[in-house]
């Protein structure tokens, strides 16, 4: 069957390129002669599109085509908004009111209002779905596919984590920031004769550390991956200051990372039950005092590693993923996920986010006993280093 109209939607946490890609995607769509609907806030807005009334929902939805697109690929974020939602595992208070009645919980207290989504995709003639999105969302997609809907994914995180390529959308441009920063901190750091230890984003991967960490040239580096020891970590720092003329050290830290013996920080959790990570970088500073009496600075640099413009990487990788997207759909391919492979654009099976986990390569890349990075050889490894 021919395309003649398409949907797009990005999920999860927003990282700079989004916006290019969703610009892409349009424009070749366009070329093609095919209409494109943008969804608002990821797939909470099929979850809360009711066919049954369109101008009610139109809060839902957007037309996107040349003229809405012309300039956001100059902006960071996404014109479409995004959210965490997943349409396969709902709390019953996030089930749409007009969808109470009819989906229900099941045996663990979830509600799977799938059927609704296939409802909405067939009620609005789209003949296909780009989702752009981390590893929620592509598995999410990857289970569209499963009921039939034509399906392209689209990698992006921060973290560079999702199985099966080499390149996510939005980490470049989140080392470029962190780099900036942490050497930014340096003169406020120095000028106090402190230690400082600057939190990242990084809950299961310890990439963005690790890759921020050796590009800054930071002291020690604590990554999700590897438990450590404060104690340890405290002399250590000392020992740096110490050496350096001009007396401070740093640390850079994932936020995933937990103390031997201990457990993954976290307080709370966000609406769709996800642990909210964050505040070891002051547990790591409260223990560097205790330990050595000397004063720290701790600055979590959080959302700011994700905001403002893209970089030129992530501009290259958005708009080389967005032009894939319609390229595969275009050749009749589809149920396939963009990816980066060896150096080169590629597309792999759409579930391939859940066929494994992707981590720092700790023995080729980490010291476990300096906690450093430790690069054994760069020949034939990725771009990267992962």
């Amino acid at each position: 069957m021919a395309i003649r109209r398409i949907g797009i939607l990005t999920g999860g946490g927003d990282v700079p390129g989004l916006n290019p890609c969703i610009q892409a995607v349009v424009r070749r769509a366009a070329e093609q002669g095919w209409d494109v609907l943008g969804f608002r806030r990821g797939f909470a807005g099929l979850l809360h599109y009711d066919p049954d009334d369109a101008e009610g929902s139109a809060h839902c939805v957007t037309t996107l085509d040349g003229n809405s697109v012309r300039s956001i690929g100059r902006t960071g974020g996404t014109l479409l908004h995004t959210s965490r939602t997943a349409p396969n595992k709902l709390k019953p208070e996030e089930v749409p009111p007009f969808l109470a009645d009819t989906f229900r919980p099941d045996a663990d207290g979830f509600v799977d209002c799938t059927p609704h989504i296939l409802r909405v995709i067939e009620a609005l003639g789209l003949d296909a779905l780009v989702a752009i999105g981390g590893d929620g969302t592509l598995r999410y997609a990857a289970r569209l596919r499963a009921e039939g809907v034509k399906v392209i994914s689209i990698p992006k995180t921060m973290d560079n984590d999702v199985f099966g390529t080499d390149y996510c959308i939005g980490f470049s441009t989140a080392v470029s920031r962190s780099v900036e920063f942490v050497n930014a901190l340096r003169t406020t750091i120095g000028s106090h004769e402190r230690i400082g230890v600057i939190e990242l984003f990084g809950r299961n991967s310890g990439e963005t550390a690790l890759i921020t960490g050796y590009l800054a040239d930071v002291d020690r580096v604590l990554i999700a991956e590897v438990p450590f020891d404060l104690a340890k970590v405290a002399e250590m720092l000392a020992h740096d200051r110490a050496e350096n003329r001009s007396n401070y050290a740093i640390a850079v830290v994932s936020e995933g990372a937990m103390p031997v013996g201990g457990q993954l920080l976290t307080h709370g959790h966000d609406v769709h039950g996800t642990p909210k990570l964050g505040g070891i970088g002051e547990i790591v500073g409260d223990g560097i005092r205790r330990h050595t009496g000397i004063n720290t600075i701790v600055q979590n640099l959080g959302y700011l590693m994700r905001s403002g413009i893209p970089d030129a990487l992530d501009l290259m990788v958005a708009k080389g993923y967005g032009a894939m997207a319609v390229e595969l759909l275009a050749g009749g391919r589809h149920g396939l996920m963009t990816a980066i492979r060896d150096g080169n654009y590629t597309a792999v099976p759409g579930d391939s986010c859940a066929q494994g986990k992707r981590r720092v390569d700790v023995e080729s890349f980490y010291d476990t006993g300096s906690y450093r990075p430790r690069i054994r050889g760069v020949q034939g490894k990725p771009m990267f280093l992962y």
